[in-house]
């Protein structure tokens, strides 16, 4: 396939993932500033700001089986034919939660029903995310798979912004009906963005790593089988690498917002901006240290992004207690690009570590494990460690992302480079 048809394929897969992100982190954003108030509304101020954020993390705990299901599917069937059905039925269950009922009018089957929507959700997502860096890296030359594949991994900062865009206009235009209708608007326009990503992904070709795959009949009967019997190790380590990094990007991402709100008592519209232009950052970002990676390698690149996640860990909350909206999206833009480093060319090096017949299960559940246990604990556990001081001070959650950083740069070491010397180096055009 020439470059524009890598380059389609990528663009697909990063509209799609763009699209399949803003469901789910739509979902952050407003668990941190509206579902305390809607459907946890009989607690305490901070238990109910923790049950919320609670709810948020049990996307995360079907994600792991979502990437084994769908995983499954993918090494036998297809990988497109699963990133349809991830697509569609996400967008479908964010939608639903913009019509749901509230506390107040059904009591208990409110926050019930928000769980459920919750769980489905993030079961097809933990499908979406392997599938969709494979459908870009196994179109792509080898010496360009970071640069390529983090295309798809650029749908995550635009469905943030996306995602803080959508809810900041909301808060604009509603004004002091923002709980009554105005938090409803971005979960419904999900459905006309999940159109538009329909139409993107339905026009590309299968992987065509795939497709060899199935003419050789080589495909595996029971991927997980092999992965967990063959590949464990790596798998466990792969989640590792991810476990640092979405425990960060979600403390930057989802408790943040809450923490700026009411612990520092900052207006909504300025966190929700100052993470709007850190999603910014962060898409370019990715792009370079993804191209980076492609020449020096990924250990350099990624480890070094590890090493950032520790070093930023305490500034972070130094800029954000200032309470100056400057500083604050100064804190934002560097926490989301230097972050990048580790996570720009995660696509091509989760790839990198199974082989074909396996790969899309074992790349789902390696990198969703990680993100299950890295971010969707962290804000619960965020915000539980800031009530470990009468003054609720916030080193605690820096040490705690210290720690993820190390446990991050601790498993990049032991996998050891996965691109190999000869995709760094391709050979000079024949003359």
């Amino acid at each position: 396939m020439g470059s524009s048809g890598v380059r389609r394929v990528a663009f697909a897969s990063s509209a799609g993932n763009a699209v399949e992100l803003y469901d789910f982190l739509l979902y952050g954003t407003a668990s941190a500033l509206v579902f305390d108030k809607l459907f946890f509304p009989s607690f305490d101020e901070r238990i109910g700001t923790l049950l919320s954020l609670a709810t948020f993390g049990v996307g995360f705990l079907a994600r792991p089986l979502g990437g084994v299901v769908i995983g499954h599917f993918g090494d036998r069937v297809g990988r497109r034919a699963m990133l349809v059905v991830t697509l569609t039925v996400t967008g479908v269950c964010t939608a639903l939660i913009g019509v749901l009922p509230t506390y107040s009018s059904v009591g208990l089957l409110a926050p019930v029903l928000l769980v459920l929507l919750r769980l489905v959700q993030g079961f097809f997502l933990g499908g979406e995310q392997g599938g969709a860096t494979l459908m870009v890296v196994e179109h792509a030359p080898p010496d360009r798979a970071g640069w390529y594949g983090s295309w798809t991994f650029l749908g995550s900062p635009l469905g943030l912004l996306l995602a803080s865009a959508a809810m900041s206009l909301s808060v604009s235009a509603s004004g002091e009906d923002f709980l009554d209708w105005g938090w409803r608007v971005p979960f419904l326009v999900s459905l006309v963005l999940v159109g538009v990503g329909l139409y993107v992904r339905l026009s590309v070709q299968e992987s065509p790593v795939f497709r060899e795959t199935r003419a050789k009949g080589e495909t595996v009967r029971l991927p997980i089988a092999e992965v967990l019997r063959g590949h464990w190790r790596r798998v466990l380590l792969g989640a590792g690498v991810n476990f640092g990094f979405n425990m960060f990007i979600f403390v930057l991402a989802t408790f943040a917002a809450s923490y700026g709100t009411k612990q520092l008592g900052m207006p909504r519209s300025v966190l929700l901006n100052a993470t709007l232009v850190g999603s910014f950052a962060q898409a370019v970002a990715i792009l370079v240290f993804a191209r980076l990676s492609d020449r020096v390698g990924r250990l350099p690149v990624m480890l070094g992004g590890a090493g950032f996640l520790a070093v930023f860990a305490f500034p972070l909350f130094w800029l954000l207690d200032t309470r100056q909206p400057g500083l604050v999206v100064l804190a934002m833009v560097i926490g989301f690009a230097g972050s990048a480093a580790i996570f720009g060319p995660m696509p091509a090096y989760y790839a990198e570590l199974f082989g074909p017949k396996i790969r899309y299960t074992g790349v789902s559940v390696s990198y969703q494990l990680g993100a299950v246990l890295g971010g969707g604990l962290s804000p619960v556990v965020a915000a539980a460690l800031l009530g470990l001081t009468a003054d609720h001070a916030s080193w605690p959650v820096s040490l705690y992302l210290v720690g993820g950083a190390l446990v991050s740069g601790l498993c990049v070491v032991a996998i050891g480079e996965t691109i190999s010397g000869r995709a760094r180096r391709p050979e000079p055009a024949e003359r």
